[in-house]
């Protein structure tokens, strides 16, 4: 069993010249779509509302084959109004209520048979569901393999060292971490990319990536050494941006799934990807970023649409 945390939402995407759709997202929840799509069992704790949005997310997860073993709740789903420039880059503005109303009990039996945990973006940085979602990983580590993606954003927690704090908090209880060029650049301005992904080797990470855009994703573990391995971006028309770094993620962590990094004994293993390994896994999620910016939203790719892992 898989186990994604975080906020479930809905994308209200707006674009000049035409009308605004509403999609299914929020980070955590299309990675788990992601996984669920790749092949995988997996399931979603998250929480949104009896309401029309909220009903929308549901059924884009049962949909997808993602296992949801909570109801809605009665507060309002969370909304994110993304404005995409004429780049196809997306701006957020959020109207969110995050927590997860799981008692400690309740949610160590959920998570009692999870070899991969993943968590991330808003979910782990907004109170009062930061909190829970920490536990959550403080219990997982017995057993699971944790994965987390900082997902930075600014509009929701402004001030940088309060999410650079709670960031480095994750970094240090997690297995594999992946951010965006731009989240590291965001919480330590005064230092490189390849800088920051080195502390958080240090820190305790046994596998940093770095999205860098155009630029192509690079990465480290303790077996590639410094310079640790790049590959290029995949080659995409794009038509913007939104899911695109949920869909590298989700396509990582299938690509670990599927060569046996799950379950606490794979950490000491992900020291040992050399580069080799370590670009094949970049390419495999890079493949999966590029479908998903060719096309419009977080529509995330199914295995026939990758090459195999």
């Amino acid at each position: 069993m898989l186990t994604v945390i975080g906020e479930a939402l809905v994308d209200v995407v707006s674009k000049r010249g035409q009308e605004p759709r509403a999609h299914a997202g929020g980070s955590p929840m299309n990675v788990a779509v992601g996984l669920a799509r790749l092949g995988h069992r997996v399931q979603f704790l998250g929480r949104y509302g009896e309401d029309e949005y909220g009903a929308q997310v549901e059924a884009h997860l049962r949909d997808n084959g993602v296992l949801l073993p909570f109801e809605a709740d009665a507060r309002p789903t969370s909304v994110a109004e993304a404005v995409i420039g004429d780049d196809g880059a997306a701006t957020y503005d959020f109207q969110l209520d995050w927590s997860l109303d799981l008692g400690d009990e309740q949610l160590g039996e959920l998570l009692r048979d999870t070899t991969l945990l993943h968590v991330g973006s808003i979910g782990a940085m907004l109170e009062p569901g930061a909190s829970k979602v920490r536990h959550a990983v403080e219990l997982a580590q017995a057993t699971a393999l944790v994965s987390y993606d900082p997902n930075c954003r600014p509009s929701i927690i402004p001030d940088s060292s309060r999410a650079r704090a709670r960031a480095e908090q994750l970094v240090a209880l997690a297995d594999v971490v992946k951010a965006s060029d731009e989240d590291l650049l965001w919480l330590y301005p005064h230092r490189s990319v390849e800088e920051s992904a080195a502390a958080w080797l240090r820190a305790g990470a046994e596998l940093v990536v770095v999205t860098r855009g155009p630029l192509g994703p690079w990465a480290l573990t303790r077996a590639t050494g410094p310079r640790g391995a790049q590959v290029p971006a995949a080659p995409a028309e794009v038509v913007d941006t939104v899911g695109a770094g949920d869909s590298f993620m989700a396509a990582l962590l299938a690509w670990l799934t599927d060569h046996g990094f799950t379950g606490a004994p794979a950490r000491e293993r992900l020291d040992d990807l050399d580069a080799e390994q370590v670009g094949e896994l970049l390419r495999y999620a890079a493949s999966a970023a590029g479908v998903t910016v060719s096309r419009a939203g977080a529509d995330l790719p199914r295995a026939d649409e990758l090459p195999s892992s």
